[in-house]
């Protein structure tokens, strides 16, 4: 039989738990206080412990220090009358199991319960890579992300995830969405860059009719085709000071003001955001709220770049090769040894992303059913690589033996050949962040617009 250890210093709250549990068949032992539960713990082996955090003496945090160290597969859950996400995600990285707010309705807690004291949790050699099968690694640093989310996910705590362009942000915001307590309800991410400031704010909080030019009916934003859910916000590092204050309300308040509303509409949602950007460096230089950076990082979590990773290239090129031998249409299955080499020996500048162009491209040029060295095209910017480039494509900058050539072409075609050749560069620099690449080039965003789409490029 089952075995469940009750702790809480309300009285009521451990009759209505211990009735409700022997009803479903648990063997219930309780304690009114964390040292009583200690004692209780040292002499019997339970298969599940319910406590609450604020208790007089050892409170409920500390008594679970004691309890994962006395037995450190013992499921935990935590219980609060003070919904305190800081009290959660202390919690989750002590090694509880789950966090549940008071009051709870029956339903609720016999789900907790009855998933921590299931064969399928309490068995200690889980994988944690197959928990997240659209994020690929088993190399240490994919393990310790992969525990980390585990253990947040079920928590209602804001997370920021930052990282270099190309390391799969988004696919972790969406792992901890589907391991949450929401996993039924809406996912909506959106990239804050890829819209323009002007319609940013409608995108994120709706707008109502008339509200300006265009607006012929109400529309709801972000968060409200969120709420109940979770709002990914991608490169948050670009979000202008008007709507850093109109979000700091939302976590606040966790209401919306829409763009011609004289009310504001409750929402109940969790935010995720991301960056590529140091916000710490951001907020010193005024370009990004302190309190809302706060806010938004109850959980902060650094995604590790692929050259912090590299024993997980051979599983990501496999995982490529199957994909885009199947959406190509073609039969490439391996990657010649020394293929495999030359990417070891590569930092991957556009980490994850980068990989999977490198291997798409690869399974494109091959006519063979394995890459070879001479279908990898890497980039000339990592130190001490070669750039393999097609003869088609056309250097940056032109060396002085061309220069016969050169004057044949004219000064106008080479201006117009250099001129694109930088955008594109300065695109993928910066992700295909066009708003990004108009800094990086000095020109404006209008007049960077004007040249995509007079190169037609995409």
């Amino acid at each position: 039989m089952t075995s469940i250890l009750i702790i809480d210093d309300e009285l009521s709250m451990r009759e209505f738990l211990k009735i409700l549990l022997e009803k479903e068949g648990f063997k219930v032992s309780v304690a009114p206080d964390g040292d009583s539960a200690f004692e209780l713990a040292k002499e019997n082996k339970y298969d599940l412990a319910i406590s609450d955090i604020r208790m007089p003496g050892m409170n409920g945090l500390d008594l679970l220090a004691k309890l994962k160290a006395l037995q450190p597969s013992l499921p935990v859950i935590m219980m609060t009358a003070f919904a305190s996400p800081e009290d959660a995600v202390t919690a989750m990285k002590n090694g509880a199991f789950d966090y549940i707010t008071k009051p709870f309705n029956v339903g609720e807690i016999k789900k907790v319960i009855n998933a921590a004291t299931s064969k399928k949790v309490l068995v200690e050699d889980i994988s944690l890579s197959e928990m997240f099968p659209n994020i690929i690694g088993k190399s240490p640093e994919m393990l310790k992300l992969f525990d980390l989310i585990r253990r947040i996910a079920p928590t209602p705590a804001s997370v920021l995830i930052y990282g270099k362009s190309g390391t799969g942000k988004e696919l972790v915001a969406q792992a901890i969405h589907n391991h949450s307590r929401v996993a039924d309800k809406p996912f909506v991410p959106i990239t804050c860059s890829a819209i323009p400031e002007s319609l940013l704010e409608s995108e994120l909080f709706g707008h109502v009719k008339g509200s300006f030019t265009g607006a012929i009916a109400d529309k709801p934003g972000l968060f409200q085709m969120a709420d109940g859910g979770t709002a990914f916000l991608d490169e948050i590092g670009e979000l202008t000071p008007i709507i850093q204050t109109k979000l700091l309300r939302v976590l606040q308040e966790r209401e919306i003001m829409p763009v011609g509303a004289t009310r504001t509409k409750q929402v109940n949602v969790r935010i995720i955001t991301a960056t590529n950007r140091n916000l710490e460096e951001e907020i010193m230089e005024g370009r990004f709220r302190e309190d809302l950076y706060y806010r938004l990082a109850v959980v902060p979590i650094r995604m590790p770049s692929l050259k912090e990773r590299k024993g997980d290239v051979p599983l990501l090129v496999n995982h490529f090769l199957q994909k885009y031998s199947r959406v190509l249409g073609k039969e490439v299955q391996d990657m010649s040894s020394y293929g495999m080499e030359v990417l070891m020996n590569y930092d991957f500048p556009g980490n994850v992303r980068e990989l999977e162009n490198i291997i798409e491209r690869g399974v494109a040029l091959e006519s063979s059913n394995i890459i070879l060295p001479e279908s990898l095209i890497l980039s000339s910017h990592s130190k001490g690589k070669v750039q393999n480039t097609p003869s088609s494509e056309t250097p940056l900058f032109i060396a002085a033996s061309d220069e016969e050539e050169l004057f044949q072409r004219g000064m106008e075609d080479i201006m117009v050949d250099l001129e694109k050749k930088m955008i594109i560069h300065a695109l993928k620099k910066v992700d295909n962040s066009k708003m990004k690449a108009a800094d990086l080039l000095k020109i404006s965003f209008r007049s960077l617009r004007y040249k995509t789409k007079k190169y037609e490029i995409d």
